[in-house]
């Protein structure tokens, strides 16, 4: 018995060395371009302050930021633990409902703060100066926006739970 083997196209045996389409390689490049482009835009002023300022943002970020938020994560699964048999897990191996129900508000709300902080922390005079709307409404905005996103992840919880509940009584498995 023979066997014919098909003959690849151009985009096939490109496709076949690279993994993905040629669009994909050109957005990839122009994307590497772009940014090429926005560094040496950003450095063209004092590069060395720019540069000590993603250093010590990362070493920030690593080394202060990061055990911060693994302490608060354990501490939240620590007092969300439903059984004693493995912190944060219950007897099949899961993670306790209300883990992420604090998680997700909590990100989105550091991340409104992360990119409003200098309004919401009432330390930007040049956007009074500019706009000449008043800052002093950024922070109870933003706690305001917090106490929302919390309760709304409380009542996605406590609906959660009921309509687990209901199912478990059903004999319906969740």
């Amino acid at each position: 018995m023979r066997l014919y083997r098909r003959r690849l196209g151009a985009g096939e045996r490109f496709r076949r060395l690279y993994g993905e389409s040629p669009l994909q390689l050109l957005l990839l490049l122009a994307s590497f371009a772009l940014c090429a482009y926005a560094g040496i835009r950003l450095l063209s002023g004092d590069w060395l302050l720019i540069l000590i300022w993603f250093v010590g943002a990362a070493v920030l970020h690593d080394l202060v930021l990061v055990p911060l938020y693994s302490l608060g994560d354990r501490g939240a699964e620590a007092a969300l633990r439903p059984g004693r048999e493995r912190p944060g897990r219950d007897a099949r191996g899961e993670r306790g409902p209300g883990v992420n129900h604090l998680r997700v508000p909590a990100f989105l709300s550091l991340l409104l703060l992360l990119v409003y902080w200098p309004l919401v922390l009432r330390a930007s005079k040049p956007y009074e100066d500019a706009t000449r709307l008043s800052i002093d409404v950024f922070l109870g905005r933003w706690l305001l926006i917090t106490a929302a996103l919390f309760a709304l992840s409380a009542v996605w919880l406590v609906v959660r739970l009921y309509t687990d509940r209901r199912r478990a009584h059903a004999g319906v498995e969740p």
